[in-house]
This record gives C-alpha cells, structure tokens and sequence, in this order.
C-alpha cells in the first residue's frame, strides 16, 4: 500500500527523451541542470522519488520538487527561475551622470578622472565608480580624452 500524495504521472515524448539524455552527456552543459535531466529520466522509468533520491545522493523532496516543475513546465521547468535580489541602490540618472561626466570633462588640476576623484565628485563610492567604468568599457587614463575601450588591437601595435 502507497502513502503519502499521489505522483503526478511522468511520460515523456521521445524528442524529450533525446533532450534529457543530451543534457546529461553534454560537458558544457550546466552540473546542476544534467542532474536534473537525470533525475526526470529516473523517474520516467516509473521510480518513486525516494528510490531516485537514494540512486543519485540527493532528498526525496529534491526529487519531488523537479519532478513537479517537469511535468507543469516540460524542459523549461528544469533551468533556474529568476532570484530576488536586493533592489538597486544606484538610480539610472547617477550612471549617465557618471558616464557623461568621465567622457566629457576634466577635474581641475588633472588630466583624467580618477576612480576616487569621480567618487569624490559623484558623491558614490570608489566601488560603484569602478563598476560603472567597467560596466561601459570607460579607461579614462589609457588616452588624452576618455573613450571607450576597444577590444581589439590593431596590427601595428602589436
């Protein structure tokens, strides 16, 4: 006699199948989504949770919870949902203030901005500074005035 809820029934399609099995042979794939592949073909063999739980080292609700987004959501119910994270601290208008600030002017008495001198200037801290630069290739002390980087060099300069 089975206790405990009933499991929702597991068929896969046979381009589904090939699907789960690419994922988990394929290197370059995600560790954590072929495990998941794995644990779907599992269970489409017709195991329970805890006898998938026990074969691949992982909780029975582990393989409750990926069995249950399989069925609702298919193949795209194995990739990660999008995580909350905290809001960002760093409106839209103080980036382009920095952006247009590093680009088209000076700091009294230099001849470039410096991270801590747009810091200073911007009122954000050395950090956030840095990540914008990084964020939009800015190297405001590699020429005379601010450009974004280019990537590629050209042949004779190298």
């Amino acid at each position: 006699m089975r206790i405990g809820r009933p499991k929702a029934p597991l068929a896969l399609s046979e381009p589904e199948r090939r699907s789960l099995e690419s994922l988990v042979h394929r290197s370059r794939a995600s560790p954590r989504l072929g495990r998941r592949a794995r644990m779907v073909l599992a269970c489409a063999e017709g195991l329970d949770n805890r006898t998938v739980a026990v074969r691949l080292r992982t909780t029975a609700q582990t393989v409750g919870r990926w069995r249950g987004r399989f069925v609702r959501d298919r193949l795209d119910g194995l990739l990660d949902e999008p995580r909350a994270g905290a809001p960002r601290r760093v409106s839209d208008a103080q980036i382009k203030a920095v952006v247009i600030r590093t680009l088209e002017s000076t700091p009294r008495g230099a001849t470039h901005w410096s991270v801590r001198s747009m810091a200073r200037a911007s009122g954000l801290s050395r950090t956030t500074v840095s990540r914008i630069w990084k964020a939009f290739g800015l190297h405001p002390h590699r020429a005379e005035s601010p450009k974004p980087s280019g990537r590629r060099r050209s042949s004779s300069t190298r």
